[in-house]
């Protein structure tokens, strides 16, 4: 059908009950490459970015850099970005409401040019993007902003950006990295309260860092950003993706098997990692790898999805799923997205006993569940029908792969080198 993409009519077939087994190499941070990528926005010269992973939005990414005037290559999982002609203030709407990062241009834009309108971001639809923090910072240094149409409209005045104290009424990620951005060229200096500490805030901090720019206290909830006048090139390498890996490791505990990832910072996963203990799962682990082994069997398990250092929201459907296989009742208070149980329908659609109340979600286990069509819904939903799946007797279909493929680096493959029974087909006949 013409206009429809091609991905729009493939699925993933699975056959469950194989435990999965053996080494996994963990891929870049999803979320930190995006971030990395829009940082390149600040420098008129060219940056280079490693390590990114093969998926959608990386894709999606580097085409919104190239509409706003910057020279785009990639080879492999490297990128070159030279935003030294950077000319466009105006974010095309088109990709703005296919990825969730695109509001991720405005602080740059914002402090290189003195101007930046964007609309509100797309990608999952997990809940209510908190633009106000994003807004409400770039206000606090000095900037006018406005709802132009569909689109966010923010400028300087004559003299530009200045630091102030910024408190943020929420750690919102996406809205602490773009008030980090438009504060590294803002005059003077600006301390960012409750901001967030994620690994990948830190790491997009220590990116600024390399291109000249004067930062304290990243990894914290109050970060200190003396302004510069100008940010210079580097080459800088994506950190491993802790939600991926926990993917790998939430499939190897559902299916009673035993997985091992390589080149991660087990210190970035104590959330998914805690529980994984809790819930009797034998944990090993190096500077650079974790492995696990569930063929004990599962133990049900409480937690709640709140920011880092918390358990992370990126994990609550994927372990929900693992915990169906577990012996007891386990229960998921979700404290960051309002619209995050997407995947609860899906699952009981497979046979999971699981019972919603507000933002909470009661699993009964452990469940036999059975193949049968689902959708993947959002990313992080569409990896909980895959563990599912792995876990389900029978095959089960899994469609909207545009969500998988947004977030999961050549998940087949890597699934299949691990002993699961899995394909990508295109649509039926």
């Amino acid at each position: 059908m013409s206009g429809v993409p091609a991905v729009a009519f493939e699925r993933l077939l699975i056959r469950g009950g194989q435990p999965l087994r053996g080494r996994v190499a963990s891929s870049g941070s999803k979320n930190a490459a995006l971030y990395t990528l829009a940082a390149s926005l600040l420098a008129p010269e060219p940056v280079t970015v490693r390590n990114l992973p093969a998926i959608a939005d990386i894709g999606q990414m580097l085409g919104l850099l190239g509409d706003l005037g910057a020279r785009v290559e990639q080879v492999g999982d490297t990128a070159r970005v030279d935003a030294s002609a950077l000319s466009e203030t105006v974010a095309p709407t088109s990709r703005a409401t296919a990825l969730r990062a695109s509001f991720l241009v405005m602080g740059p834009l914002l402090a290189r040019l003195g101007e930046a309108a964007c609309a509100p971001p797309g990608g999952d639809v997990i809940g209510v993007r908190p633009l106000d923090v994003h807004l409400a910072g770039f206000r606090a240094l000095g900037a006018t902003v406005a709802r132009e149409g569909g689109a966010w409209v923010a400028r300087t005045g004559a003299g530009g950006l200045r630091g102030t104290r910024v408190f943020l009424d929420y750690p919102s990620v996406l809205g602490t990295v773009n008030v980090l951005f438009a504060a590294t060229r803002a005059r003077g200096t600006t301390v960012i309260v409750n901001a967030a500490a994620e690994p990948e805030v830190a790491m997009v901090a220590e990116m600024l860092l390399s291109m000249g720019a004067r930062i304290r206290g990243h990894g914290s909830q109050i970060v200190e950003v003396e302004g510069v006048e100008r940010l210079h090139g580097t080459d800088f390498t994506v950190i491993p993706d802790r939600i991926e890996a926990g993917t790998f490791l939430l499939a190897a505990a559902a299916t009673g098997g035993a997985v091992g990832v390589e080149g991660v910072v087990p210190a970035h996963m104590d959330g998914v990692l805690t529980k994984l203990a809790e819930a009797g799962a034998r944990l090993e682990g190096t500077e650079t790898s974790v492995s696990v082994d569930s063929a004990g069997g599962l133990e049900a398990v409480q937690l709640q999805a709140v920011p880092y250092p918390g358990f992370p929201t990126d994990l609550h459907a994927p372990i929900a799923a693992a915990l169906t296989q577990a012996a007891g009742v386990s229960i998921i208070h979700e404290r960051v997205f309002d619209n995050r149980l997407l995947y609860v329908g899906e699952l009981r659609a497979m046979g999971a006993r699981l019972t919603t109340g507000g933002q909470s979600v009661i699993i009964e286990g452990p469940t036999r569940l059975s193949g049968t069509p689902v959708r993947a819904l959002d990313v992080r939903a569409g990896a909980a029908v895959v563990i599912a799946a792995l876990a389900a007797e029978g095959e089960t279909e899994v469609r909207g792969l545009e969500h998988i493929d947004r977030g999961y680096q050549h998940l087949v493959d890597r699934l299949s080198a691990l002993g699961a029974s899995i394909e990508r087909v295109g649509a039926a006949a």
